[in-house]
């Protein structure tokens, strides 16, 4: 999955012979999963047409203000499209809109959106090879980047006036993989690995039936797929579930039994940055497993059971370098109750569910928990989707890192 995927992104086009090729870009960030919305000034659509990008983009083209031609006409509000952004690209740059955008001389719509943002800003140059060179043109470049803006270099080529020389914009495909690269080198858990249990595990007793329970794997799961978007390298070890990810950075190893999965993280588990132990794993398991189906023949039938191995207490044991979460689901004492598994297992965070908690628990899509750090600092929050739960979780380990780095 690309970095890209579920951005925001305002592509601004200015008046410049390589604004055909802005079709291609948003087909490029259309396919990269985000989502586009485009400015363009009057004199761009001299090169292209708003018909085609909004096709494209399969949203409205933006270009003035409002529809002149139109009295009952809403504005076009520049500075909720600037807000609604996760960036903006400006692309081509001409040497007016570079212009503009270094002295705040504000008379489009683009100028006005780019003036109004809170979120990076991207831009790519097109023009001649002099006018690149231009110290005014290269006035420009220095105001912007002392903005904060972020120049993607215009490459050596043919260019429109015949000449060959700097000063072509960049090709699409290489302005989607500067931001790519950009946008991933500056992700807070970049480099960081990130081991996450999820789901159940099932205990045989006979070929046909299990001791099992109702985890879903969801929150393990949303912990992974938050993770990796903050840049970590994930291995997710996932009990029985219907769940699936589909990310480069993350890495599926599906397991069944409690003892598959402690030796699976075991093997993981020295390499790893932050452990996250969010599997419901079985607390104990049959101590025999019948080969055959077991007849039903008596009325009372019992089964002995026998411990499984504590995959988070073997963490804490073994912990150096881990930061160390892990979960713990209550119906009573809750807050008590957590504070000694914090104590007995060696963590550095619990997160606490309660059963209590309406929307909390298992086979849900929402959660409402309780952070306590290994200080006894208690953190309760509202009750979130699991998505915004696995947010919550991923940013204490970003907080982590940040406060020791």
């Amino acid at each position: 999955m690309s970095v890209l995927s579920g951005k925001k992104i305002v592509l601004g086009i200015s008046g410049g012979i390589a604004a055909y090729k802005t079709a291609t870009l948003v087909r490029l960030f259309i396919k990269a999963g985000a989502h586009v919305q485009v400015i363009m000034t009057p004199a761009s659509k001299d090169f292209i047409t708003p018909l085609t990008l909004s096709t494209l983009s399969k949203n409205p083209v933006h270009s003035s203000f409002y529809k002149e031609d139109d009295e009952n006409a809403t504005w076009n509000n520049h500075v909720e499209l600037g807000l609604w952004a996760d960036l903006i690209l400006i692309a081509p740059a001409t040497a007016n809109t570079l212009s503009k955008m270094a002295n705040g001389n504000c008379d489009n719509l683009l100028i006005a959106t780019y003036l109004s943002a809170k979120c990076p800003v991207y831009f790519a140059p097109a023009m001649d090879l002099d006018m690149y060179k231009h110290p005014s043109t290269l006035a420009s470049f220095n105001a912007l980047h002392q903005f904060g803006n972020i120049m993607i270099p215009a490459e050596s080529g043919e260019l429109a006036s015949g000449l060959s020389g700097e000063g072509r914009m960049a090709e699409p495909e290489n302005i989607i993989a500067f931001i790519a690269n950009d946008l991933e080198s500056k992700l807070p858990l970049r480099g960081k690995k990130i081991l996450v249990t999820a789901g159940p595990t099932y205990e045989a007793i006979d070929p046909v039936r299990f001791i099992g329970n109702h985890s879903s794997g969801k929150m393990g799961y949303d912990i992974a797929k938050s993770a990796a978007n903050k840049g970590a390298t994930v291995v997710l070890i996932s009990g029985p579930t219907h769940l699936t990810v589909s990310s480069p950075n993350i890495e599926v190893i599906r397991v069944t039994t409690a003892q598959e999965m402690y030796d699976t993280c075991h093997r993981y588990y020295q390499e790893t940055d932050t452990a996250i132990c969010a599997a419901a794993v079985a607390d104990y398991k049959p101590k025999n497993r019948a080969n055959q189906k077991i007849k039903k023949s008596e009325a009372n039938f019992s089964i002995e059971l026998e411990k499984t191995k504590d995959i988070l207490a073997s963490f804490g044991d073994l912990k150096q370098k881990q930061y160390l979460i892990g979960f713990a689901l209550e119906t009573e004492n809750e807050i008590e109750n957590a504070k000694l598994k914090i104590q007995k297992k060696n963590l550095d965070l619990i997160v606490l569910n309660s059963l209590q908690d309406e929307g909390a628990g298992f086979s849900k899509s929402t959660n409402k928990i309780t952070f306590i750090d290994k200080d006894f600092i208690i953190n309760p929050m509202p009750l979130k989707s699991k998505e915004e739960v696995a947010n919550d979780i991923i940013n204490k380990v970003i907080s982590y890192y940040e406060k020791n780095s």
